[in-house]
Formats: C-alpha cells, sequence, structure tokens
C-alpha cells in the first residue's frame, strides 16, 4: 500500500494533536477553536493573547503549507459562497448548541476519554454523513 498520498493527512494529525496537547500542558486550556475564536470576540482580561497566538499560528501554518508545500487538495469541488456562509453559520449555532467544536470535542475531550465528547463527536459526524448524503445524491447540489 502506497502511504504517499495519506501524508499530509498524518502530519496534519499530528500537528494538531501535538498543538492541542502543547495548549493543554502548558495553559491548561483546551484547544476547542469556536471556544478561543468565541474569547477574542468577547474578551476577558488576560485570555486574548494567547488565543490570538493559537489562531495566528493556526493560520501561519495553512499559509506557509499553501506556500512552500504546494500540496494538490483531494477534490476540485468549490461550493458557492451562499452555501459556505450559511454552512459557517450552522456550525457556530451548532457549537454554542453542543457546547463545543469538533475540535474541542474530538481531539480533545475524546483524547480525555470524556463520555460527552463521544456522543458529541459520533452526533457530529452522523450529521455530517447524512448532510453530505442528501446534497451530493439526492439533490445533486454539492
Amino acid at each position: 500500500m502506497n502511504l504517499t498520498i495519506y501524508m499530509p493527512a498524518i502530519y496534519g494529525g499530528f500537528l494538531i494533536g501535538t498543538s492541542a496537547c502543547l495548549l493543554l500542558l502548558f495553559s491548561g486550556r483546551i484547544a476547542g477553536l469556536s471556544g478561543i475564536i468565541n474569547g477574542i470576540l468577547t474578551p476577558e482580561k488576560n485570555e486574548i493573547l494567547w488565543r490570538v497566538v493559537f489562531i495566528t499560528s493556526l493560520l501561519a501554518g495553512a499559509a506557509v503549507h499553501y506556500y512552500f508545500v504546494n500540496h494538490t487538495p483531494f477534490t476540485n469541488d468549490t461550493p458557492s459562497p451562499l452555501f459556505m456562509i450559511t454552512g459557517g453559520v450552522l456550525v457556530g449555532f451548532g457549537t454554542r448548541m453542543g457546547g463545543g467544536c469538533t475540535s474541542g470535542h474530538g481531539v480533545c475531550g475524546l483524547g480525555r476519554l470524556s463520555l460527552r465528547s463521544l456522543i458529541a463527536t459520533v452526533t457530529f459526524m452522523l450529521a455530517a454523513i447524512a448532510t453530505v448524503f442528501i446534497f451530493r445524491h439526492l439533490f445533486h447540489i454539492i
């Protein structure tokens, strides 16, 4: 089996896991992106710097990868801006309703063996699978 095609995902998973562990180790914080971004939008004293550094590092890492590695994406699908904005708004509402996002529950919560995070992650995945099936195979939209 040729693992070369999976290397970007393996590297990405390693970097996500490492950054989540380092954030927890050095600050005691969970690397849930919706919570981190929410903390930037509604800052508390002495809470904004680490959040801005974390998000800036995340964006910088993506930019470095894009400009220096320039890996071809797995798909050529380009959703419309309306779908992307609608999806972003729905994800925002869902993360507030679910008490966290896929990174908080799926990466950090599962790593801490949280039953609540297991239930949330299974729910996220089932909803994502159903949504893709409905839009791609029934409506042929994406």
